[in-house]
């Protein structure tokens, strides 16, 4: 794969940001969820958010073209 330009760099950084605050987002509401099952729900979708931040970032590493 060629190496990308600054401005698909970007957009890729603003996109595993997004997800984290998705994510952190999502533990939040949890936390403050009565409800068990809705809660157990939320964890998973900000497992599920955390998941492709750990991916996108493991290949952008193993590829080497993270700055």
């Amino acid at each position: 794969m060629n190496e990308l330009t600054t401005k698909e760099l970007s957009y890729i950084e603003d996109e595993i940001r997004a997800e984290e605050i998705t994510a952190k987002t999502m533990n939040w509401c949890a936390s403050l969820c009565e409800d068990q099952e809705l809660r157990k729900i939320l964890e998973q979708l900000a497992e599920s958010h955390q998941l492709k931040i750990a991916g996108l970032s493991q290949y952008f590493n193993r590829s080497k073209m993270i700055q």
